[in-house]
């Protein structure tokens, strides 16, 4: 049965203990577990992956170590791992033997990482999805050889900024075109940046960690408002060079 008596329940507790403040009480968790997807952290990123696994009726099974993710998985109507998705017996226990995809959605880069490492030395069919956090843990994670990784708040902004063009009075058509050349420039940005270093393709990047950059030639010069922001620009310019 996938639901534990209290009994193990009170084992899980004592394997893998619950925050302070938090109650396992009502959580239905499974062990043994076998799925297509093994879904590692139910945070917000998780929870919005998880719709369109959940709208094509994936077997989705989720580990996480957060009580109220776990209990909000189980609207979801998932199988539940509560757990540390860094060990290896979690993933075990979890069905990672038998996914074929193990998306990474956990909320810290080096947590990521470390599952990425384990997943990969013991799991290798498995295809590799996982969230990353900005340039530098992408093209990290590319470099590991990843199926695929995704920098969190990329699309976001990108639908972000369509809109507000479209909002100025840019054509919706001319607005999507603007976006998806910005796409295509910074995808082809960091393939750069992953065969000749972070420096590759921004001539303006000059420290870390890695410094946002245009990547189309602005029309003119930054303009200081006010005397702080002049000072600040002012200083940005000398140690640019």
């Amino acid at each position: 049965s996938m639901v534990l008596t209290p009994l193990a329940l009170m084992g899980m507790r004592f394997v893998v203990p619950a925050p302070a403040g938090q109650s396992l009480d009502g959580v239905e968790v499974a062990d043994g577990l076998t799925g297509e997807v093994l879904v590692i952290g139910f945070g917000r990123f998780g929870q919005a992956v998880c719709q369109a696994l959940l709208a094509e009726k994936a077997e989705v099974t989720i580990i996480d170590n957060d009580v109220e993710m776990i209990q909000a998985a189980g609207t979801f109507g998932f199988r539940i791992y509560y757990g540390d998705g860094t060990r290896l017996d979690v993933l075990r226990a979890a069905g990672a033997g038998t996914a074929r995809l193990v998306c990474v959605c956990v909320d810290k880069s080096d947590v990521a990482d470390k599952v990425v490492e384990l997943v990969k030395a013991e799991y290798p069919l498995a295809k590799l999805f996982v969230r990353s956090f900005d340039r530098v843990h992408a093209i990290k994670l590319r470099g590991e050889g990843v199926d695929y990784e995704i920098r969190e708040v990329m699309e976001s902004a990108l639908v972000f900024g369509r809109e507000a063009l479209v909002a100025l009075g840019v054509d919706r058509d001319d607005a999507h075109r603007t976006m998806e050349d910005i796409r295509k420039r910074d995808a082809a940005r960091l393939e750069l940046q992953m065969h000749e270093g972070i420096m590759a393709g921004a001539h303006l990047m000059h420290r870390q960690p890695v410094t946002p950059s245009p990547l189309t030639e602005p029309a003119r010069k930054a303009q200081a408002l006010n005397p702080e922001a002049e000072d600040v620009l002012a200083d940005e310019t000398r140690y640019s060079g």
